[in-house]
């Protein structure tokens, strides 16, 4: 569980960079988010304590003063230290020219890890736009600018940190294989096997790897997969279940109703009835 503040928006004025959402929580130890894709970018800075945050294969473990970049469409875990729990803030946004600004703060791609300096001054900053949860062009207008100077206070005291995992552990280019083929493959009824074979290593040897490097085992990274996508179809499409579970890698459907009530806390029926 976590204590958070958070601030949505359901509307835009503007479409080149936009707020999509906000907040900052103090997190119970060990609570996680994911694996989930988003559609747009955030941005999270660890205000306190500490956590792990795992992106394409790679895992980086993280502290106070540190920050990390969800990427558009790619699936993400974080979570807190168990014995030192993070505090963060996040702020997502979308935009024609969100990844160009990233680009000239020098996040994305393989730079998705951050230091900065200035926190005080950017948690006045998210605080100033969750106060400004109510409609009106007053407001529309002064969370946009809110935002365009939290990017201009990253611009000035963001420092960039380009980890390149591969080249201080080579082991990690077997998960990062791993998880390419099963982001192309997961909606076929592929196995950890199929994957193992496809990288080139021992079942168990590709299990170890993913328990350092991604944080839980193949097998839940591949259903994790499956569950969001099953998810996505049931708030967006009229499939049945049946075809949805075909879509999803499952011949069999009541596999798929069962491994989703257990991952999702609710039937897919219900899940579908909610959204």
């Amino acid at each position: 569980m976590e204590e958070a503040h958070v601030l949505k928006l359901k509307s835009r004025k503007f479409s080149d960079f936009y707020l999509c959402f906000c907040g900052y929580a103090k997190c119970e130890p060990l609570h996680s988010f994911g694996p989930a894709v988003r559609p747009n970018h955030v941005i999270h800075i660890i205000t306190k304590g500490r956590g792990r945050y795992t992106a394409g294969g790679r895992q980086y473990d993280l502290h106070e003063g540190q920050g990390f970049l969800i990427e558009p469409e790619v699936q993400t875990f974080y979570q807190a230290d168990r014995n030192e729990p993070w505090s963060y803030m996040w702020i997502g946004f979308s935009g024609t020219r969100a990844g160009e600004y990233l680009a000239d703060l020098g996040l994305s791609g393989n730079n998705l890890i951050f230091s900065c300096r200035d926190i005080p001054e950017l948690n006045v900053l998210m605080q100033n736009i969750i106060n400004r949860n109510t409609y009106s062009v007053e407001n529309e207008f002064l969370r946009e600018s809110f935002l365009y100077q939290v990017f201009a206070v990253l611009s000035r005291s963001l420092k960039v940190q380009s980890l390149s995992a591969d080249e201080k552990d080579p082991d990690n280019i077997y998960v990062r294989q791993a998880v390419e083929y099963i982001q192309n493959n997961y909606l076929e009824p592929v196995r950890v096997a199929d994957i193992a074979d496809y990288v080139g290593v021992s079942r168990g040897y590709l299990h170890k790897l993913f328990l350092k490097y991604v944080g839980q085992s193949p097998q839940d990274y591949l259903i994790g997969c499956r569950m969001t996508r099953g998810a996505e179809l049931l708030s967006v499409t009229e499939l049945s279940i049946e075809e949805i579970a075909l879509s999803c890698g499952y011949t069999d459907p009541l596999a798929f109703s069962r491994i989703f009530k257990r991952r999702m806390g609710m039937t897919a029926r219900e899940y579908r009835k909610n959204n």
